[in-house]
């Protein structure tokens, strides 16, 4: 196990922490793959929302899911690949015209184009997350994906320029190195998790990944092959949790089991004459309610949560478009009748999406959909190591600006597996 081949992906969420160390293996470059090695977890006060809200609980999440992941692993990390989500996020087109230099476009020609998408005017608050070219428009044929080696005169790029607030990417960098680490990148999470639940079929049918998180609910649409829309619902797992606790006068930490323990999201899905103990206390006794309240509570609230993710998915036009359906991931899609209800709002065929592309080692650990982010994660890093990415052994070695020419090539890697 050389140093060179570890990644890290850390994916801070509002409810939990999780933290995956892994060996990048496979056939490289081509098919990188990574072997799980350790997993970690710690419970997350300081995020709302998907954002920072308090260092000091952030630093301190980062911390416990670090070391647990890297005493699983028998090994240390210095950097890691954070994810970050939310609605500072934003992401627009972007178009780039140049002329062909020569008889034939060449990869220098693709690189002017794409390097005129970018240079669009981005805002003193916000910085360029990832610029994903989406398609090449030769002369008058349009929706080319790879122009090199084509014949024509003038060549047009069309970019998928995703950016993110400063302040939000500013905290969360200043979290991940109090906890005594480096962020080596910061990935989109709906990007993250399509690389570890989606398949290329899907992307290409059309397809819709819907991030389950407590905070908020986060989309991302796939068509043709590539990211089409992004949108966040602000609503998620902590909405559910605070109406069960309004509606049933129960704590907080009580709704919580209670919704692990008996939740179901699709109310027709529970026997009727199901009977669940809550928790006792002095003023209102021993108190039993069918399990269908319970019930009831949840599937109203997360046909709401649906239903604003269909509503953002027709305003973006790709209502009906979606051949491959709709996959859940994220910590609340794993609940019971989760999939049976997105299907009836959605109307199409819905599966809940479990990290399973390009995984071996501890695969058990994580096994579930709240860890599509974290995988996609490592993933990501493992695509990073494979196209020759620096790895943080030998980067102290070129100190400043290697680094920087370096990270400038990397942007244009990112066509190659979104």
């Amino acid at each position: 196990m050389t140093p060179e081949r570890l990644v890290a992906g850390l994916d801070i969420g509002s409810a939990k922490t999780t933290a995956i160390i892994a060996e990048v293996v496979g056939d490289l470059p081509k098919h990188p793959s990574i072997k799980v090695l350790g997993v970690g977890q710690a419970r997350t006060t300081g995020m709302r929302r998907g954002v920072v809200s308090d260092i000091e609980e952030t630093t301190r999440s980062i911390r416990k899911a670090m070391q647990d992941a890297e005493r699983m692993a028998g090994a240390e990390v210095h950097d890691v690949y954070a994810g970050i989500a939310g609605e500072h996020v934003q992401a627009m087109t972007s178009k780039g015209i140049v002329a062909v230099s020569r008889d034939e476009i060449e990869k220098s020609d693709v690189d002017r184009a794409n390097e005129v998408a970018r240079a669009q005017a981005i805002p003193q608050d916000r910085e360029l997350l990832h610029a994903i070219p989406q398609e090449y428009t030769v002369d008058k044929n349009t929706g080319i994906r790879d122009p090199i080696g084509m014949s024509g005169t003038r060549l047009e790029t069309e970019m998928y320029l995703v950016t993110i607030g400063s302040s939000p990417a500013i905290n969360l960098r200043k979290s991940v190195e109090r906890a005594g680490y480096k962020v080596r990148e910061l990935v989109l999470e709906p990007l993250a998790s399509s690389l570890a639940v989606l398949t290329e079929d899907e992307k290409e049918l059309g397809v819709a990944l819907v991030e389950m998180g407590a905070g908020t609910t986060d989309l991302a649409v796939f068509y043709e092959g590539k990211i089409r829309h992004l949108g966040t619902v602000a609503f998620g797992g902590n909405n559910v949790t605070s109406d069960i606790v309004h509606g049933l006068g129960v704590t907080q930490a009580d709704a919580e089991r209670l919704k692990e323990r008996y939740g179901c999201a699709y109310e027709p899905m529970v026997d009727p004459s199901e009977v669940i103990q809550l928790p006792s206390t002095v003023a209102q006794g021993d108190r039993q309610i069918p399990r269908e309240l319970l019930a009831h509570i949840i599937h109203q609230r997360m046909d709401e949560i649906f239903d604003l993710v269909q509503r953002d998915i027709s305003s973006a036009g790709f209502a009906g478009k979606l051949s491959a359906g709709v996959v859940l991931a994220g910590g609340a899609a794993a609940m019971q009748g989760v999939a049976e209800l997105a299907s009836e709002v959605f109307g199409t065929g819905v599966r809940v999406g479990i990290p399973s592309e390009n995984i071996q080692g501890l695969i058990d650990s994580v096994e579930a959909p709240r860890f599509a982010t974290v995988t996609g994660l490592a993933l990501y890093g493992a695509n990073r190591v494979a196209l020759g990415g620096v790895s943080s052994a030998k980067r102290i070695a070129i100190g400043g600006s290697g680094v920087e020419k370096i990270a400038a090539k990397i942007k244009f890697w990112l066509q190659d597996f979104f």
